[in-house]
């Protein structure tokens, strides 16, 4: 992995400008996350994934995107995903389960023909967090569904279908992010149910997920750990290995987030500490990426690990 380091950072434009470019060169960072402001078309967005790859001199270094359809359409520029949400999905698998399959496969290869050939090969799906009445509309339609099971077996064959293309996945926001009343991007989301009730409801879809990678929630289960977020939580970060059962890459989400009180520096140091294995940075501000970076240690055996059995099914 060439001394890279364990963060993920966004960049500001359509393509890398000389401080950019410095940047990467210096701090090495294991992924680069795009975002719609870096897409104005395919050829442009090739150009820019090309030119990143050309610096690490590696064709499979990760780049990442949020392409969920929906709300959450990174390729909006491209094309539109707009009617196709989680819950129209998941409306699906219950009204016509032949449909659905057909549907949904065919949605997953449009989605990943658009990513490699943009040169995208990790897309931070599925989200599994549960659609819950009263909760914070962050989540919403972005849920396939209320019940834990459908949650959990679309998420299978999401992940299923973008691997078959030769694209990662990470499940998101682990351990689950559908009770918070408030968006996490603004305020800290508090969650107060009892851990026998989130361990069959909430935490449930997340189980035996064959991702490479998932992504922390910034929120509080105020039963398990009332002074820290997932992110920032060694008990929840403990409870996602050995409870859930996930083995692999742990990406914390953004740290320039509102949730997270404290510093950069102080929330990035927190969050290796707690147990995740990369952090995550989006909004593209050279100060801030700084921060991150020097505060990032270089990847481990376990991440470079991890990272070349993912390297292998890109095709």
């Amino acid at each position: 992995m060439n001394n890279r380091r364990s963060f993920i950072i966004g960049i500001k434009s359509i393509k890398l400008s000389s401080k950019e470019k410095s940047f990467l060169k210096k701090y090495r960072p294991w992924g680069i996350i795009l975002f719609t402001r870096n897409i104005k078309d395919i050829n442009q967005t090739l150009k820019l994934t090309s030119s990143i790859r050309k610096i690490f001199k590696d064709k499979n270094y990760p780049i990442l995107i949020d392409q969920e359809g929906g709300r959450v359409n990174r390729l909006k520029n491209i094309i539109s995903f707009e009617n196709l949400t989680s819950e129209f999905f998941g409306n699906r698998f219950i009204n016509d389960y032949k449909e659905f399959k057909l549907f949904y496969k065919l949605f997953i290869d449009k989605t990943s023909y658009l990513l490699k050939s943009i040169g995208v090969n990790i897309n931070t799906v599925p989200v599994l967090d549960l659609k819950v009445e009263g909760a914070s509309k962050i989540i919403g339609d972005r849920s396939f569904s209320k019940d834990p099971k459908i949650v959990s077996t679309i998420g299978d064959y999401c992940i299923k279908y973008f691997h078959e293309n030769g694209v990662g996945t990470v499940i998101k926001h682990i351990p689950g992010h559908g009770l918070s009343k408030v968006d996490s991007h603004e305020f800290t989301p508090v969650v107060k149910k009892k851990r026998s009730y989130l361990e069959k409801k909430d935490f449930a879809p997340f189980k035996n997920k064959k991702t490479f990678f998932a992504m922390t929630a910034h929120i509080i289960f105020d039963k398990i750990d009332r002074a820290n977020t997932v992110t920032h939580s060694k008990k929840l970060i403990k409870l996602i290995r050995n409870n859930i059962k996930f083995k692999n890459i742990l990406i914390s989400d953004d740290l320039s987030m509102k949730s997270l009180k404290g510093t950069l520096e102080d929330n990035t140091i927190k969050a290796f500490k707690a147990g995740c294995d990369i952090v995550l940075h989006c909004n593209g501000n050279l100060r801030e990426m700084e921060i991150i970076g020097k505060n990032s240690p270089l990847v481990n055996k376990f991440i470079t690990k991890k990272t070349s059995q993912f390297y292998k099914i890109l095709s």
